[in-house]
C-alpha cells in the first residue's frame, strides 16, 4: 500500500488500495473462512511460486499464532532437487508441520502402477497418493494455489469446489458463489478444494512476490543447465527421463515458469534473472505457463479436466 497525503490542512496518511491489495484481502478472507468452517483443512505446499504466495497470505491471515492446518506435499519422487531443498527450508523457517504423501509408496504398495517408456511420468499417479492422504487424515478442505488463468478446466472451478466421496469433481455440479459467500458444507467422506488465488493471474503472482520480496527456488530465475528438446519443449537433463536417440543435449540459459515433476515440466529459454525481468517477460507472454511448459496438459484436449474428474489437484 502506498501512503499519500491529501494536501489539505494537517498532513493525513491516506492509504490507497491497489489491485494487489484487493486480491490479498479476498484471499485472506477465503483462508479465514475455510479455517473457521471446516474441521480438518490442509494447505497444499509444493515449493512452487503459487503455494509460496499462499504461505505468505496464511502468515498475514493467522500470525502470530500457528497456522490452523498442516501443510501437505504430494511428492512424485521425480521433483527438482532444488525445489525439495527449498520446500524443507521454507517449512523450517515457518515452524509449521509438513506432511508428505509419497507416490513411490503408492507404487510399492500396489495402489499405483508406474508408466513405462521414454515419455513415462508419475504426474497422473499423484491423484492416487492425494486421495490416500485425504482418507488417512480425514481432510475435509484442501487449500491449493490453482488459478483460473492457468488452464481451461481450472477456469471452470469455483473458489470453493465440491468433491464427492470418491474425491471426484463434476463440473456440472457446481455451487453458486454470490459475492463473497462460500458454501463449505459437506457430508462425511466428502470434501472441498479451496482456491484463494482463483482470481489472480501469473502476472499478479509475480508482482506480489516482488512486492513482498518472497524467497523462491532458484529454478524460477535464468540459469545455465544441460537440456534437450522434445515435442517443441525444452527439458532439463534428469535421471528420471529417458532421452531418445534423436534428442541430443545442449547447454542453454533457461528458467522455469512452473516447477512440477521433472518428467513433464519444460523450461523456457530466458535471460530473466530478477523480479523485474520476469514481470516484464510474463507481461508479454502469449502462452500460459502450463500451456508453454507442461507436457501432461498436452496428453489430450481435455487432459486436465479428465485428471480433475478423477481427483487431481
Amino acid at each position: 500500500m502506498t501512503a499519500q497525503t491529501t494536501g489539505r490542512g494537517p498532513a493525513l496518511d491516506v492509504f490507497e488500495y491497489g489491485h494487489l491489495d484487493t486480491l490479498e484481502d479476498e484471499a485472506i478472507h477465503i483462508l479465514r473462512e475455510t479455517a473457521a468452517e471446516r474441521e480438518r483443512p490442509v494447505l497444499l505446499f509444493s515449493g512452487g511460486k503459487d503455494s509460496i504466495v499462499l504461505l505468505r497470505l496464511a502468515e498475514k491471515a493467522f500470525r502470530p499464532g500457528r497456522f490452523p492446518f498442516p501443510l501437505l506435499h504430494v511428492d512424485t519422487g521425480h521433483n527438482f532437487p532444488e525445489v525439495i531443498t527449498f520446500r524443507d527450508w521454507q517449512v523450517r523457517e515457518l515452524g509449521e508441520r509438513l506432511l508428505v504423501g509419497s507416490v513411490q509408496d503408492s507404487i510399492d504398495q500396489g495402489r499405483a502402477i508406474e508408466e513405462q517408456g521414454a515419455r513415462a511420468s508419475r504426474n497422473r499417479l499423484q491423484t492416487v497418493t492425494l486421495l490416500s492422504a485425504i482418507s488417512e487424515h480425514r481432510f475435509d478442505a484442501l487449500i491449493g494455489g490453482a488459478r483460473r488463468d492457468e488452464e481451461r478446466a481450472r477456469a471452470k472451478e469455483r473458489i470453493v469446489s465440491f468433491r464427492d466421496e470418491l474425491g471426484q469433481w463434476d463440473p456440472k455440479n457446481q455451487r453458486a458463489e454470490l459475492w463473497n459467500l462460500y458454501n463449505t458444507r459437506v457430508h462425511r467422506g466428502q470434501h472441498v478444494r479451496v482456491f484463494p488465488l482463483s482470481n489472480w493471474t501469473e502476472l499478479d503472482v509475480w508482482r506480489y512476490i516482488a512486492r513482498e520480496s518472497l524467497a523462491l527456488p532458484p529454478l524460477y530465475f535464468a540459469h545455465e543447465r544441460d537440456v534437450f528438446r522434445r515435442d517443441g519443449m525444452v527439458y532439463a537433463m534428469s535421471p528420471f527421463v529417458t532421452r531418445l536417440p534423436s534428442e541430443p543435449t545442449f547447454r542453454a540459459t533457461v528458467r522455469f515458469r512452473t516447477v512440477g515433476d521433472m518428467t513433464c515440466t519444460g523450461a523456457v529459454e530466458s535471460g530473466a534473472r530478477t523480479y523485474d525481468d520476469i514481470i516484464a517477460e510474463v507481461a508479454t507472454a502469449k502462452l500460459t505457463e502450463r500451456g508453454a511448459t507442461r507436457a501432461d496438459d498436452r496428453f489430450t484436449e481435455a487432459a486436465m479436466e479428465d485428471r480433475k474428474r478423477e481427483g487431481y489437484f
